[in-house]
């Protein structure tokens, strides 16, 4: 979400706390009454809704714009905020542009002439247009660019212009990558080792090939701070396979909070069946608590026991229609088809609309075989603002429709 003023979601139900969510169902009520949606739809563009920065939103809100045939006016004088306001509006009219829109193009195209943000916007469109459409505006940039204190990153469009640039720092690697395993597991075992150090060698320790004396250590590799492990350690652990389980059931008895949630993990990865009362409990307390970010870990975890989850349906149900991190919403839908697939048909309709790509695949995928759902389809294979991998999954989803018909 935005830091421009406190921001609430609206009830999930309600067309614009689906609108804000990136629901399927909001852009099919929006459709049904698009003057009630305007406002909606422009508030999303002007505000970032997103409950997180890789949540999908784009897409979504462009498509609106054109669908409900609203004006791109709006959103072509939202170039002239501030940097963040300006490309959100950028990302929507590009793929506005995409789709036919002269309005939207010629309103970028403008910005990177005259606009103040003009070097994101550049970059942006050269990620996302045709070359031809952007080209001619190299004179334009070598002009600007040479106004600039620094010289931009190296990428699109900068090199093709002939426009000096920066490269990207390279980090050096850590210095546990000259180590033998056996020193760095000595310097894990050690306890006068920094946090940092361990986190280093602990990276280290994940890119190679997994070694079993790192299981009796696992339990001294929390952060020194207290609850949480150190952050490459689940990698490393991992990594080990069903080696670890043993030692796992012991980390899951544990009464430290991140040991045992790590032992009921490797236990859930490897379908132990001890692994489900604490998972199930741990769902639970997310919802309780309102966790939007990470139940989805839980929830797929949960689908590796298919129908023995079923008390964990009603909980992921009310997550996946209420979390505004969209990121995650596939994630429950997969999970609900794994342990209860009943009753699913309308939330696979429904995901044809969704922001999220993962989703609108899914509904391709696993979508009932009716009219509504056979247009749709085609509409989406035939979208040029749509992704390729979606186009490809509809245009074989239609093709199977063509064969049954």
């Amino acid at each position: 979400m935005s830091d421009e003023d406190e921001m609430f979601y609206a009830p999930h139900d309600c067309l614009e706390g689906l609108l804000q969510r990136g629901r399927g169902l909001g852009a099919v009520r929006a459709l049904q009454d698009p003057a009630a949606a305007a406002p909606f739809v422009y508030d999303g563009i002007r505000r970032d809704w997103r409950w997180d920065g890789i949540d999908e939103r784009s897409l979504y809100l462009a498509r609106l714009v054109r669908d409900l045939e609203l004006s791109p006016t709006p959103v072509v004088e939202q170039l002239a905020g501030d940097e963040y306001a300006c490309l959100r509006a950028a990302r929507v009219l590009e793929l506005l542009a995409v789709s036919g829109s002269a309005e939207a193009r010629d309103g970028l195209r403008a910005h990177i002439r005259e606009g103040e943000h003009w070097a994101g916007v550049l970059e942006s469109v050269a990620d996302r247009w045709p070359a031809d459409w952007w080209e001619d505006l190299g004179e334009v940039a070598r002009a600007r660019m040479g106004r600039e204190a620094d010289p931009p990153w190296s990428r699109e469009p900068w090199t093709r212009f002939g426009i000096e640039t920066r490269d990207v720092p390279v980090r050096p690697r850590e210095g546990s990558s000259d180590r033998s395993d056996e020193e760095l597991l000595a310097l894990l075992a050690d306890t006068r080792s920094s946090d940092r150090a361990k986190t280093d060698a602990l990276r280290e320790l994940a890119r190679r090939p997994a070694t079993e004396e790192l299981i009796p250590l696992v339990p001294l590799l929390g952060a020194s701070a207290g609850g949480r492990p150190l952050a490459p350690l689940r990698r490393a652990v991992e990594r080990l396979g069903a080696r670890a389980v043993p030692a796992a059931r012991r980390w899951a008895a544990d009464g430290r909070e991140w040991l045992a949630d790590l032992g009921v993990d490797v236990l859930a990865d490897h379908t132990e069946a001890e692994a489900l009362p604490p998972l199930l409990r741990r769902l639970a307390d997310q919802w309780e608590a309102r966790y939007w970010c990470g139940p989805d870990l839980t929830a797929r975890r949960l689908a590796r026991f298919g129908p023995a989850a079923a008390e964990a349906v009603p909980v992921l149900r009310r997550y996946w229609l209420r979390n505004p991190h969209s990121c995650e919403r596939p994630g429950y839908l997969q999970a609900l088809a794994a342990i209860d697939p009943s009753g699913l048909d309308h939330a696979h309709t429904e995901s044809l609309w969704d922001c999220e790509q993962l989703a609108r695949t899914l509904g391709i995928a696993h979508a009932p075989d009716i009219p509504e759902v056979r247009e749709r389809v085609a509409a989406l294979r035939a979208d040029p603002m749509e992704e390729p991998d979606v186009r490809a999954a509809a245009a074989e989803r239609a093709a199977q429709f063509a064969d049954t018909a």
